[in-house]
């Protein structure tokens, strides 16, 4: 037994310690000691956890995860992370895990994303956009043809559906009855919001007061939905660590569901799993209109999961470029800068907190950024190793850029695209006349526009610009 100090709580409730009991070790709360026995865990020590090329279940091993080329990835994070907290996560990967090869899960969600969220999303063939770029390209050939997969048109107006109904149910399998959870522009919120209406269950959203400022349809979206919307002083960074900290306080019946490739593992893979059937809805209807594969794959990155939600089924198909854009210059509210891949500053997700630590004694509570061990601070492992691999490519575009790129479609096919999606948009400009005649590029249309456009015009979006 270490000598390390025992402290005992006077009055307050203890952390959840499952029945499948790892040793609670040295748990500090948010300031609030717990008895202590042994050291905390080093997670950059262990050995146990998914191998890297298999991902155990309980009756057998599923090799959903690829080569080393193609991106492996087992545990993240720092050291002297308090083991209450590493044994609700161990617990969370176990169900994860189980739930990949149960047919029953699996039975259930694939008919909720078929009758509720409304899955599979088309492969849109956006043939004026395809003959504008043909025009300004001045080619007497046939250009390259451009598809949207269309996941504006999921329930909520975005791909964040898909994760966040899978997470709730396996929330509701783990016996929670409450879920938290962290929002930006909304997207997010407003998934988790009805996963959790639909469920049955509790839901409170943390959002960044800039945020609510700028999105209040959508927060009006989840008070309707049932969910209580909780302002944080500051951005998403700002939310983030406080839906951590509500959820740390509470881990015996609250469900942290994250919308993001980072944070605590496995999150990064749960949310890049459930995520991945927008990838692999475009294999099969690629396959079914022309007989093949996408040339080129286009979609935005914040912290990835849009992209990885397309790219990850084709990671392993070298003929298949991967390129994701980034929105280019500083945030207007964070003040630091959003590309972080393509300018390799530091990202405005960097500093939210992901895992409450400790210091060596088991003493002092400090948070642990979702940067720590990442080539990109704020990008989730799968986007760096991507960047770090050269397996894709990334760019930047400006919001002026995605701005314009919007109004294209807007006024050429009747979509209105978020303005996330918008930015992978304007990089067509560049992108088309490097292709071949016949290309087929396939962007992912990853959510609504309309009330970001609303804002714009509200904070005073120039009028040159609509």
């Amino acid at each position: 037994m270490s000598s390390t100090k025992i402290f005992q709580v006077q009055g307050q409730p203890l952390p959840r310690v499952p029945v499948r009991n790892h040793g609670m070790i040295n748990s500090v709360v948010c300031g609030v000691h717990i008895i202590s026995y042994n050291r905390v865990s080093n997670v950059h020590n262990r050995t146990s956890g998914p191998s890297l090329g298999y991902v155990p279940t309980r009756t057998n091993e599923i090799p959903f995860l690829r080569g080393d080329r193609n991106g492996r990835f087992g545990r993240f994070g720092g050291k002297f992370v308090p083991e209450t907290l590493m044994s609700c996560l161990r617990d969370l990967e176990d169900e994860f895990n189980f739930v990949l090869s149960d047919q029953e899960f699996q039975v259930e969600l694939t008919a909720a994303l078929r009758d509720y969220v409304g899955r599979e999303t088309p492969l849109y063939f956006a043939e004026r956009l395809t003959q504008h770029y043909k025009t300004i390209a001045r080619t007497t050939g046939d250009g390259p043809e451009i598809y949207l997969k269309r996941e504006d048109l999921s329930h909520g107006g975005s791909h964040k559906i898909n994760n966040a109904l899978a997470q709730a149910m396996i929330a509701r399998r783990l016996g929670s009855s409450r879920v938290v959870a962290a929002t930006g522009a909304g997207q997010h919120g407003v998934a988790t919001a009805a996963a959790c209406a639909k469920l049955s269950l509790e839901c409170t959203v943390f959002m960044g007061s800039t945020d609510i400022e700028k999105q209040s349809s959508n927060v009006f979206s989840m008070k309707m939905l049932g969910a209580q919307v909780k302002s944080v002083e500051g951005t998403f960074q700002d939310a983030s660590s406080e839906a951590i900290r509500n959820w740390v306080e509470k881990l015996e019946t609250t469900y942290y569901l994250s919308g993001t490739v980072v944070g605590p593992h496995p999150s990064p893979l749960m949310v890049r799993e459930f995520q991945s059937v927008i990838g692999k809805e475009t294999r099969r209807q690629a396959n079914q209109r022309w007989g093949g594969k996408p040339d080129v794959l286009v979609a935005c990155v914040g912290s990835g999961s849009n992209a990885l939600g397309l790219f990850h089924e084709f990671v392993g198909d070298e003929d298949v470029r991967l390129v994701g854009i980034e929105a280019a210059g500083l945030g207007l509210d964070s003040g630091k800068h959003s590309a972080t891949l393509a300018v390799g500053d530091v990202g405005v997700y960097h500093g939210s907190m992901s895992y409450l630590l400790q210091d060596d004694q088991g003493q002092i509570l400090r948070p642990h950024s979702i940067g720590v061990g990442l080539e990109y601070p704020g990008v989730g492992p799968e986007i760096s190793f991507l960047k770090e691999s050269g397996r894709a490519e990334f760019y930047t575009a400006t919001d002026q850029e995605a701005i314009q790129a919007c109004m294209l479609l807007s006024r050429l096919e009747g979509i209105i695209p978020a303005l996330e999606t918008a930015h992978a948009l304007a990089f067509l400009d560049k992108l088309v006349p490097t292709l071949h005649d016949g290309a087929k590029v396939v962007l992912n249309c990853s959510g609504r526009g309309d009330k970001d456009i609303k804002t714009l015009i509200q904070r005073g979006m120039p009028s040159s610009l609509c």
